[in-house]
């Protein structure tokens, strides 16, 4: 079964209404150990988030001199590095996702949006926890020995439906080799595309015996 964020997520999340202000939040940040916060409404639904490059503004446009460019390039910036409430520094609206979103899914939002961290929502829009980069990452310190169970057991025997006493599975270091004889050269190749969805495989090497392509 594929990891979903639920399984990842973490619980309970920091949060900040939208009138916290900039000194308030710094000192949460410190206690807290964290360097973001999502922002909710008094309703408890996510509205932004603000995080320490946010908060930065403020010191780097201190030691930024005026000038037309930096003014028109900056804009925002230089808004936010005024700001002193929550609301006033926040990303809005914020990148969240619901706790089933799949972590291959996660991870391409946190990529595309360049952001460490989403939110995770319920279905009315309330913050229900939080998901990291490392968390995402998490799922490939998977032992080898279970991402050889469901490579061999389910991947590829229930998925395909294919005698996988033909395909032989090793893993190392979360690298999966396949070796063997597939029944036809379209279960080879939709093996090995199995195999690649697995929680935790970083590669697949492809050393199976294609009947069309001898060896």
């Amino acid at each position: 079964m594929k990891s979903c964020v639920r399984d990842v997520m973490a619980t309970p999340v920091v949060a900040v209404k939208k009138t916290a202000s900039f000194k308030g939040m710094i000192v949460r940040m410190q206690k807290a150990r964290v360097s973001a916060f999502p922002v909710i409404n008094d309703d408890g639904r996510v509205i932004g988030v603000v995080s320490q490059a946010d908060m930065l503004n403020r010191e780097a446009d201190l030691a930024t001199s005026p000038g037309p460019l930096s003014g028109v390039l900056r804009y925002r910036d230089h808004q936010k590095a005024a700001g002193a409430t929550a609301a006033e520094l926040m990303t809005s609206p914020p990148v969240t996702v619901g706790p089933d979103t799949p972590l291959a899914e996660a991870a391409r939002l946190m990529r595309d949006h360049r952001v460490k961290r989403l939110p995770v929502t319920n279905a009315t829009g309330h913050l229900i926890g939080i998901v990291s980069r490392a968390d995402v990452l998490s799922v490939f310190t998977r032992s080898d020995a279970d991402i050889r169970r469901e490579a061999g057991e389910e991947a590829i025997a229930q998925s395909f439906l294919t005698d996988s006493r033909s395909l032989n599975v090793t893993v190392h270091d979360g690298i999966v080799t396949l070796t063997g004889c597939p029944e036809t050269d379209q279960a080879g190749h939709d093996a090995v595309e199995a195999v690649r969805h697995v929680d935790g495989v970083i590669a697949v090497r492809d050393q199976l015996d294609y009947a069309g392509t001898p060896r």
